[in-house]
């Protein structure tokens, strides 16, 4: 992959149980000329990995600011990153550690993490992983809507279990500049009119959204994977949002 100082590299992150492979139709979308996009495999959802059910958020935050090191990603030439769903915490890290390599972060359907949260806190030590579960649990945690029958059998056919350190680890903020990076909101499976009330109302899973200092939203109603439902018009939001300067 190449970069360009017009251009700032793109990074796209999935959520829980997804690899790169999660953003195939998007960048069929975005790579087209104008913009330079790569998909990454967050640590710990590597089927390939015989270790991945012991990595951290930690190893994932470390593996995105290592392709950000490979990429030439530096304060000068910072890059884009898109986190979708669960990808919100190491992303967090990330932004937290290093927010001088990130011109904007785009969140697809997700948010900021605060500080000292995890998704599962009380997920059992004993507990390895969390496979997939079945969709009518998971319609029941997060819209399906616009997901064919074909996406569905995809999604259950090459979904890794999420690791259980992911899933338990307290997200560790310290540094207030991350909230000066850029950031985009792309609200699917929930109105942006919404979640901006539930935000200031203080609802933990989106207070955070309030202390951002530049920030823009985007609606794009679909469910809550909408690389599947809405790949050509998710694309379009994320090279919008990659070429903003302000």
């Amino acid at each position: 992959m190449t970069t360009t100082t017009s251009s700032p590299p793109i990074i796209l992150i999935a959520g829980h149980w997804l690899g790169a492979w999660a953003w195939d139709d998007v960048l069929e979308h975005l790579n087209d000329g104008r913009t330079s996009a790569i998909a990454m495999t967050l640590p710990g959802l590597d089927e390939n990995d015989p270790d991945r059910a012991a990595r951290s958020l930690d190893d994932q935050a470390a593996a995105i600011l290592d392709l950000l090191a490979r990429l030439g990603v530096s304060a000068d030439q910072p890059a884009v990153i898109v986190a979708h769903s669960g990808a919100n915490a190491p992303v967090s890290l990330v932004l937290d550690r290093c927010p001088e390599r990130v011109q904007r972060v785009v969140w697809v359907d997700s948010g900021p993490v605060a500080p000292g949260s995890a998704f599962a806190p009380d997920l059992p030590e004993g507990v390895e992983e969390l496979p997939l579960p079945s969709f009518e649990l998971l319609g029941q945690q997060a819209s399906l809507e616009g997901l064919s029958a074909e996406a569905l059998e995809r999604f259950r056919a090459r979904a890794v279990p999420e690791p259980g350190p992911v899933l338990r680890q307290p997200v560790e903020l310290t540094n207030d500049a991350r909230r000066q990076v850029r950031t985009t909101l792309v609200c699917c499976s929930i109105p942006s009119a919404q979640m901006l009330e539930l935000a200031r109302a203080g609802h933990a899973m989106f207070a955070e959204v309030t202390t951002v200092e530049h920030l823009d939203v985007v609606d794009l109603p679909t469910g809550h994977w909408p690389m599947w439902s809405r790949p050509r018009d998710l694309a379009e939001v994320i090279r919008s949002a990659a070429s903003r300067t302000d």
